[in-house]
This record gives structure tokens, C-alpha cells and sequence, in this order.
């Protein structure tokens, strides 16, 4: 931490800082900071923007970024927390927590996508996304076109973290030729390899044939069944049942017939010094069970 740090950085009251841009953390991660902060303390302080306080009321604060730092701190039951204040209005505060994240982030979750997309809707250019997150302008053209284009069936993937964002992004940009070059870079770029390059090729598949697929929601339309759908969906897994029980019972038969006649068999003399010549006087138990069982159900 710089000197300058050192003269800007105040214990600020938790909760008096309002968080202008939350985001969902990995607890995995989460449980990485906060053991990391109760064993050796708070290595950098939390950026906040101060807000005029109401007539007679406490000042409170704007987070511009450190909210990991900043719940690392409430959970572990601290009630002030380090932090840099600045002047910036709230729309400043915004984009510089959408930048900061941005620019940290690997670029391989979902949140870079709605980040882009958020900036652009706050009425920055392609070019000025591009120069606050350093990121190529074709990159943030892509990325957006992912979004408006409901490209569904990428963004899904890239949620799940079956392809990156960046290959996301090439794979909708280029024709049904070109997404095996796509492919191809991304396995020589290490960005896909073994599972998730299967999967990524599977994917293509599906949109190819499928299309781009559909956004899921709880209010997706459903094909409707008819009572004539209904009737024959029913006598399908009928049939498929009776089926199943003629098998059951061709498979039944057999087994008794060969029971039966390995029966007859170990009742021969001659078959059973046959098998003692070869070393085969005991029968496996699962075969001996059956036999004993045989006799002693009447036929």
C-alpha cells in the first residue's frame, strides 16, 4: 500500500455503504478471502464515493469496488472496514464498478456479457466499452451481438462454463464452415480441449440443426397435448409393456429348460466322472443355488 493510500484510507461504517452494483459471488472463493482477511488482515482497502448525509444524519457511501472485501468483513462480524473515498456521482460509481470487474475478471462468466451489455445501455459506444474495459472493438461488438441476436443456446453454454465467452462470441460471428475453424483455433489456443471440446462440437450441432434455441423462463410456452396425444402416448407405453412382460417370460421359459436339463445332465453318472476327469466336480454357487432350488419345487 502506497503512502498516498495511507492518507486517503478511513474506517468506514459498513453499514452506511450501499452496494451499487451486486453480483452473485463463488462461496468456494468467498471462503478463500475471508480466511484470507481473519488470518492476515486486509491487505487493500475498499474503494467507496461519499454521498451528502440527510439534515442531521450520518454520511453514507457509494462501493465502487471490493464487495468480496467488503462481506468478508460483515461476516466475520466487523462493523468498520479500510476504505479509499472518492468523489464520483452514482453513474460514475457504476461504470467504475463495471469497469473494475471487467477488467479483473477472467473473461469466462456470464457477468462480462450483461456488464458489456449494461454499459451499452447506459449510452456508451462500442468504442468507448472498449476503451474503458481494454478489451478489442470487435470483441465488445461480439459479445453484444451475442445478446441481441438471442443466441441462447451459447449464452447457456457459457453459463455453464462449457466454452468460453470469446469462442461464444466467434462461433455466432462465423458461418457453418467457419465454425470448424473456429473450433479448430480454440484447441490449439488450449481454450478447449477433451470434454468441453466435445461438448462445444455437440453444441454446434444442436445449433445447426435446432437453431439458436429458446431463452428458459417459467413462462415458456408449452406445446399443448391433445386428448388424441394423450390416448396414443398411453397406449405407446402400453404396448412397450406388454412387450416387456412376452420377453420376461420367453426368458423364463429358457431358464427353466436349461435348469432342467442340466439337471437331467448332473444326474447322468457317466457325465458327472466326466467332469470330475476334467477337474470340474463342483458346479459355481449361483448355479448350484438354481438346482437345489429346482428340486425342490415341484414340477
Amino acid at each position: 500500500m502506497s503512502k498516498t493510500d495511507l492518507r486517503r484510507t478511513v474506517l468506514v461504517p459498513i453499514d452506511a455503504i450501499t452496494v451499487v452494483n451486486p453480483r452473485v459471488r463463488n462461496q468456494k472463493v468467498f471462503e478463500e478471502i475471508k480466511a484470507n482477511i481473519a488470518e492476515l488482515g486486509l491487505k487493500r482497502p475498499i474503494t467507496v464515493a461519499a454521498r451528502e448525509p440527510e439534515s442531521g444524519g450520518e454520511p453514507s457511501y457509494e462501493l465502487v469496488c471490493g464487495q468480496g472485501r467488503l462481506e468478508a468483513f460483515k461476516t466475520l462480524g466487523q462493523s468498520e472496514i479500510p476504505a479509499i473515498i472518492i468523489n464520483a456521482s452514482s453513474e460514475d460509481c457504476l461504470v467504475m464498478s463495471l469497469v473494475e470487474n471487467l477488467a479483473r475478471r477472467q473473461h469466462h462468466s456470464l457477468d462480462l456479457l450483461r456488464d458489456i451489455r449494461r454499459l451499452k445501455e447506459d449510452g456508451y459506444s462500442e468504442r468507448e466499452i472498449a476503451a474503458k474495459t481494454q478489451l478489442s472493438i470487435k470483441y465488445v461488438h461480439g459479445v453484444i451481438k451475442l445478446l441481441d441476436n438471442h443466441e441462447h443456446r451459447l449464452l447457456r453454454a457459457v453459463e455453464s462454463g462449457k466454452i468460453p465467452v470469446s469462442v461464444a462470441v466467434d462461433i455466432a460471428d462465423a458461418d457453418d464452415v467457419g465454425v470448424q475453424t473456429v473450433l479448430r483455433q480454440a484447441y490449439e489456443k488450449k481454450l478447449l480441449r477433451g470434454g468441453r471440446l466435445l461438448a462445444a462440437k455437440r453444441l454446434v450441432e444442436a445449433r445447426q440443426k435446432h437453431g439458436k434455441g429458446q431463452a428458459s423462463s417459467d413462462g415458456s410456452s408449452r406445446k399443448s397435448l391433445s386428448v388424441e396425444s394423450l390416448l396414443k402416448t398411453y397406449e405407446n407405453d402400453v404396448e412397450k409393456k406388454k412387450m416387456l412382460l412376452r420377453k420376461a417370460h420367453a426368458t423364463r421359459s429358457e431358464m427353466l429348460f436349461l435348469v432342467q436339463s442340466l439337471k437331467a445332465l448332473m444326474a447322468d453318472e457317466n457325465f458327472v466322472t466326466l467332469l470330475r476327469a476334467e477337474g470340474l466336480a463342483s458346479l459355481p454357487k449361483t448355479i448350484a443355488d438354481r438346482l437345489s432350488h429346482a428340486e425342490s419345487v415341484p414340477t
